[in-house]
């Protein structure tokens, strides 16, 4: 049963240290605070989520009910970031999700979760790379044949995705720079558009707040049914409160990222206390700028008239406010642009813990003497998400983001119990209220939202995972490190 061998947590803190002979040997720098890992959260959380799914889940699935949409997912995001905070804290490691799962449930779950973790960001990115490259063509005019949709080979995606790649591989601290500056243009125009969309909001098109539910157009795919619908033999509807929640499910998208924070447990100076409130800030910061924003937009426009593709700067320009449109076009690319970097950043350290246990080849977890980054790793992703940014249209594959990062939700709340009752004695700096029950609560939560999304979503998050157990049993399970330290543990014992 190698596949179920779990990974001590002395051995995932041991790697926090410099180990007798190895104090020479490059590591991750401690370098950042609260604020910066704030910036980090909110950098990669409010971006494409409140740009564009606004629009879409306002008009095809809630109405202006999509502000409950928007609580809804808010609320599940923070059980589970309650879950991160106790285990990011107590085992503060590059890994997250995947090194949680490697201690509690078993070297083959943690493998999946790291995975699926790897499939959250790279698509994340590229959806966002080319959600970038078409705000900019849109906002200087530039040639469709290079940029937006319309490109064969879509030029600005690449140019973005490798010229954040050069900043997430010189360094962490320069990423965090970056990602402040960015999220202070992105958080000051999200007020502004609170603030000023709130004079031209009419109470008309916030009646009824919750449209009644009605069939789906005739002709749709079964494929595009909830699963929830299909399991229970349902009819396939939208709006009502069956529209509620599947629109809450579909803007999950725009709260993914934020565990991105936990990655960066090993780079943060005092873990146990500025993890949680990196997690939880983001949150709190993201959930009352989404909650108003939505608010506005379908208090300003009547939600059957919203644009798809850009609600928030078409809801300005409907009501004479062109020079808002254009501020609100500005602060998108900048939004965009923080999610790229923050998402570049979190997959280099999710392959750096996988090459450092071995389940993928050791080279790529060096680090660099200099910048103290996982620089092979990082740039091996950054490619990857610039060919794939650059030749696949992938807006439809949002629903995919979300359901990876609900399943890592659901391991990460199974965790907090399990790593409990297995290590009752080790320091939690932070500590999950009303355990075992919030964090089983926050799983069944998060399974609900999954059972909302799509069949063709769920198609296609089994096909990643059956690739991802093929390379495991191809290639990690016969090179973990762990196998290599368990055998020598055995011969000692045996000696």
């Amino acid at each position: 049963m190698r596949m179920f061998r779990t990974k001590p947590v002395e051995d995932v803190l041991a790697q926090l240290c410099d180990e007798p002979g190895e104090q020479d040997a490059p590591r991750l720098q401690r370098r950042l605070g609260p604020v910066s890992l704030m910036g980090f959260g909110i950098g990669v959380v409010i971006g494409t989520g409140i740009f564009t799914l606004t629009g879409v889940e306002a008009k095809n699935h809630a109405g202006p009910a999509v502000v409950v949409s928007f609580v809804i997912a808010g609320v599940v995001s923070a059980l589970a970031a309650l879950c991160y905070s106790e285990l990011a804290s107590s085992v503060p490691t590059a890994g997250s999700a995947y090194t949680y799962a490697y201690a509690t449930m078993g070297e083959v779950f943690a493998w999946i979760i790291g995975w699926d973790l790897v499939l959250e960001f790279a698509l994340g990115a590229s959806v966002v790379a080319r959600g970038w490259s078409g705000y900019l063509q849109k906002l200087f005019s530039l040639p469709t044949s290079l940029f937006g949709e319309e490109s064969t080979v879509n030029v600005g995606a690449i140019g973005i995705v490798l010229a954040l790649g050069v900043v997430a591989v010189v360094g962490i601290r320069e990423s965090a720079r970056v990602t402040n500056a960015l999220v202070a243009v992105k958080v000051a125009v999200c007020v502004f558009v609170i603030v000023a969309g709130a004079f031209y909001m009419t109470r008309d098109h916030l009646s009824p707040f919750v449209p009644a539910a009605r069939p789906v157009a005739n002709g749709t795919s079964g494929l595009k049914q909830p699963l929830s619908q299909v399991l229970f033999g349902l009819e396939p509807s939208a709006f009502g409160i069956a529209g509620v929640l599947t629109a809450a499910a579909v803007v999950f998208f725009a709260y993914t990222g934020f565990e991105a924070v936990a990655n960066l447990g090993e780079e943060t100076r005092d873990p146990g206390r500025d993890l949680p409130r990196g997690l939880l800030g983001t949150l709190a910061i993201a959930t009352v700028l989404y909650v108003g924003v939505s608010l506005v937009v379908t208090g300003m426009v009547d939600y059957r008239e919203l644009n798809e593709g850009a609600p928030i700067a078409s809801a300005f320009d409907a009501v004479g406010a062109g020079w808002a449109s254009t501020l609100v076009s500005i602060a998108a690319v900048a939004g965009l642009t923080s999610v790229i970097l923050v998402d570049i950043v979190a997959m280099g350290r999710i392959g750096y813990a996988l090459g450092r246990d071995g389940l993928l080849p050791p080279a790529v977890a060096k680090i660099h003497p200099r910048w103290g980054t996982p620089y092979r790793v990082s740039a091996a992703f950054v490619v990857l998400v610039a060919v794939i940014a650059g030749l696949v249209p992938l807006a439809q594959l949002a629903d995919l983001v979300s359901i990876g990062t609900l399943f890592a939700f659901v391991v990460v709340s199974i965790a907090v119990p399990v790593l409990r009752r297995t290590r009752p004695q080790l320091a939690r700096p932070f500590r999950v209220p009303l355990s075992p029950v919030l964090p089983v609560v926050s799983a069944l939560a998060c399974l609900y939202l999954m059972t909302n999304l799509s069949l063709e979503t769920w198609l296609r998050f089994v096909i990643w995972m059956v690739i991802g157990l093929a390379v495991y049993f191809g290639y990690g399970q016969r090179n973990a490190a762990l196998a290599e330290r368990l055998r020598d543990r055995e011969r000692e014992r045996s000696g």
